[in-house]
């Protein structure tokens, strides 16, 4: 899917310097000075336009959340609803994911979410995926024992590929899995603009909870 550039991105991006966070690698293992307090931290990586995580963050004042998206002309749709709404527990963050570790330290994360990633179907960019075993490690790197992942996705064959990689790492244990999460919808239930489109198709979204085990 082809992004529209959104002219005025990166002139709004660098006028909010308190809620996106330009140069997030010098924060490393100081996250909770950032927010100044020790309430814990979860992260959303890829937080598109932000409905999701700025939902989140305004239902659990006592948490703070961070979204990772890495282009302009999304991660700005995501500061414009912090603008018009401030909250004082959410940070953006302009940034590629495959280098997560530069930016968080051990232990830093309670809970990380994977909503709608792209499924990078083709065998040939199995790496790129979220869920792929480099990932899956960086994610053990910077996850508190017994933290948390949530992954959602319209995708079978991803959603099947993720289970497995789960399944196979000594690091996590599935805690909860759902072929269709609307049979049996959670209360706290989120919903993302992929999801709202998903639904509205008449897709099945698959579910997973998964625990991380800090072996």
């Amino acid at each position: 899917m082809r992004l529209r550039n959104v002219k005025y991105a990166k002139e709004l991006i660098h006028s909010y310097p308190n809620y996106i966070v330009e140069k997030p690698k010098i924060n490393k293992g100081r996250w909770h000075d950032i927010f100044d307090n020790d309430n814990p931290i979860e992260v959303e990586i890829g937080c598109g336009k932000g409905k999701f995580i700025y939902k989140k963050a305004e239902k659990n004042p006592d948490i703070n959340y961070i979204g990772i998206e890495k282009f302009d002309s999304v991660i700005v749709r995501a500061l414009e609803k912090i603008i018009l709404k401030p909250l004082d527990n959410i940070k953006l963050i302009r940034f590629d994911a495959n280098n997560i570790l530069n930016i968080f330290a051990s232990n830093e994360i309670s809970k990380i979410y994977l909503n709608f990633s792209d499924p990078w179907p083709k065998r040939r960019h199995i790496k790129r995926r979220l869920t792929s075993p480099k990932f899956l490690n960086r994610y053990h790197m910077i996850l508190q024992n017994f933290g948390q992942i949530y992954l959602k996705t319209d995708n079978y064959s991803f959603f099947e590929y993720s289970m497995m990689q789960f399944n196979n790492s000594i690091h996590y244990s599935i805690e909860d899995l759902s072929l269709d999460l609307y049979q049996n919808l959670m209360e706290d239930n989120i919903q993302t603009e992929f999801e709202i489109k998903f639904i509205e198709e008449n897709k099945p979204i698959y579910y997973l909870n998964i625990i991380h085990k800090g072996v």
